[in-house]
């Protein structure tokens, strides 16, 4: 399902498989989407952006980060590269077939609005669950717990796509931009 929804998912799916294929078309359409909106697309068109704001207005205690945790939002740069680009192609190196890293191994997203749902209604997915939907729900549950006490922790520290469109945000034609002269520093 990943390769239709999801970008990520599209480009991995090109950089696995039997048939190694370079992806011009994914590759081109993240490159229009980031050109023209950068990271915009993040908050208004991210189902999984929408589920974090959501749990950031419980009330529950809000942690601000300091400026050395929020140097990991550098983390997403380095699982960007690692897992969406170098481990689908060691792994079709290696075994002449591929595999979509992120999505298998990280993704929370994939899990909470595709796996979940399946397997809720489905007996024969529920029966095929293990040991890795096991570690992908531990990841989903972590970010849901933290997403209640810190803004959007998905997006800042693990996401790739947001890590591809941040790219593009200072060229983006459309996008957010902050006029410093008018900001009064309300967050908003």
């Amino acid at each position: 399902g990943a390769v239709g929804a999801c970008p990520l998912g599209s480009l991995q799916s090109s950089l696995s498989g039997v048939i190694l294929h370079f992806p011009f078309y994914v590759l081109g359409f993240l490159l229009l989407i980031g050109l023209l909106f950068g990271r915009l697309i993040c908050g208004w068109a991210c189902p999984f952006g929408l589920v974090q704001e959501l749990l950031y207005k419980l009330p529950t205690p809000k942690i601000k980060l300091s400026p050395t945790v929020q140097r990991f939002t550098l983390l997403k740069y380095i699982i960007t590269v690692l897992f969406v680009i170098v481990l689908p192609l060691a792994f079709y190196y290696y075994d002449s077939i591929g595999i979509p890293a992120f999505c298998k191994f990280i993704c929370p997203v994939g899990t909470l609005e595709a796996a979940l749902p399946l397997a809720a209604f489905r007996q024969d997915i529920r029966s095929a669950l293990g040991s890795l939907f096991s570690w992908k729900l531990l990841l989903l549950l972590i970010v849901i717990i933290a997403s209640s006490c810190i803004y959007r922790p998905f997006c800042r520290f693990i996401c790739p796509l947001g890590a591809l469109y941040s790219l593009f945000n200072r060229l983006s034609v459309y996008g957010i931009k902050v006029d410093m002269d008018k900001c009064i520093g309300c967050d908003k």
